[in-house]
């Protein structure tokens, strides 16, 4: 994709945010049921495609990487989950300073629902899982290497190329119309208009967080590395954008791989394999965001935040879940209820507050968790390339 070309996606994405909001503000019912319905759609089509493009990126991207396979694989998990625990540290001391001189009264009453009916209901379930996906990603790249088999390596070489087709030709395409109708449900409920105070104020704490970490992110992958992380970040502007309309690590993957690509100081059969699994296992802005919310939420709700043996367990345990958590809207705080009541002693309201928080930020924490991935494709072509002198 030329320059020229990446300037108009940026700006499709951005438009495609505008026309969302002003569409959700004065939309009424029936408009708003028609809206739902192309969002259905086009998201069934989407997370159809996810797993799909995980098994023809990571697959020969480790078939690729020979006797540095599993080296990688490890490295990967190991980055994954620093990342994310120090973003959650980071948080956490934040918070310990911050919440006490914050005066933050909410109430998550008030929002307009979205029809539950839809004008009809497209249902496109993907072959298999998203984890399944990843497990079968790993394993088959790891087996031809194993085994050395030249035909399924060719094969999976041709599936890569395939679904690069598909993300060019069909999902990149529909990906502002997506955002659009996203925003447009967010602006319809009053989400973004009903919480502003609220959601300003710890919207924005949160997000200095991100690229605090972010920047720290970059910089190790430019120590590791020995390059100018902004050969790789200039390229991350699509993938950031669109992070904030589909919420979703997965869904961004697409654009997330492209972005990646066009980074010359990134090693392509790394770009490869790192993005695509950053998408599953590195949710570092996410973790981010749940730390610093469950101790606002604990002061609001309990009066006092967590005590530092709760939030320390917390924070280590969290950072495996979010692994495991699959990067689509809403998974690390899904996949984490239980630390949140077990840990945490939520209760119901408790819970639903954070969901409903959490929900309204959700862009942002993503848009961090796939800017992320680059640095840490940076870090992985530092270690694992840079020093056999290979390019």
């Amino acid at each position: 994709m030329t320059q020229t070309k990446k300037d108009y996606l940026i700006l499709k994405l951005i438009l495609g945010v505008i026309v969302g909001i002003l569409v959700g503000l004065y939309a009424n019912d029936t408009h708003i049921q028609i809206i739902m319905t192309v969002k259905q759609i086009i998201g069934q089509v989407i997370f159809y495609t996810i797993p799909l493009i995980i098994v023809g990126f990571i697959t020969p991207a480790i078939a690729g990487l020979k006797d540095n396979a599993n080296k990688m694989l490890f490295g990967a998990l190991g980055i994954s989950y620093l990342s994310s625990i120090g973003a959650a540290f980071l948080a956490m001391f934040s918070g310990y300073s911050i919440i006490p001189r914050l005066n933050i009264v909410t109430d998550a009453q008030g929002l307009k629902e979205l029809p539950k009916e839809l004008l009809f209901n497209l249902e496109i379930p993907p072959l298999f899982p998203v984890m399944t996906a990843l497990f079968t990603a790993i394993l088959m790249g790891l087996a031809i290497i194993w085994t050395n088999s030249q035909t399924m390596d060719q094969l999976f070489k041709e599936f890569n190329n395939m679904m690069m087709a598909i993300v060019k030709r069909i999902i990149i395409p529909i990906l502002p119309i997506f955002i659009a109708t996203t925003f447009a449900g967010l602006a319809y409920e009053g989400g973004i208009i009903h919480q502003l105070p609220l959601f300003l104020k710890v919207l924005l704490i949160v997000i200095i967080g991100h690229y605090i970490w972010l920047a720290f992110l970059y910089a190790i992958g430019a120590l590791i590395s020995k390059t100018n992380p902004f050969q790789v970040l200039k390229h991350y502007g699509p993938a950031y954008m669109t992070a904030l309309g589909t919420m979703s690590s997965a869904a961004t993957l697409p654009v997330s791989l492209t972005c990646a690509r066009k980074a010359k100081t990134l090693d392509p059969k790394v770009t490869d394999f790192a993005i695509p699994i950053g998408a599953t296992i590195h949710l570092c802005g996410s973790v981010l965001t749940e730390t610093f919310f469950v101790m606002t939420i604990s002061k609001m709700l309990y009066g006092q935040m967590p005590p530092l043996s709760s939030m320390i367990l917390f924070i280590l345990l969290l950072g495996i879940f979010a692994i495991g958590a699959p990067g689509i809207p809403g998974g690390t705080v899904m996949a984490s209820l239980g630390l949140i009541t077990s840990i945490l002693l939520f209760d119901k309201t408790g819970v639903a507050l954070m969901l409903t928080i959490f929900a309204l930020q959700d862009s942002f924490g993503t848009a961090c968790n796939v800017t992320g991935d680059g640095a840490i494709a940076l870090m992985l072509t530092g270690l694992y390339t840079n020093h056999n002198g290979k390019n």
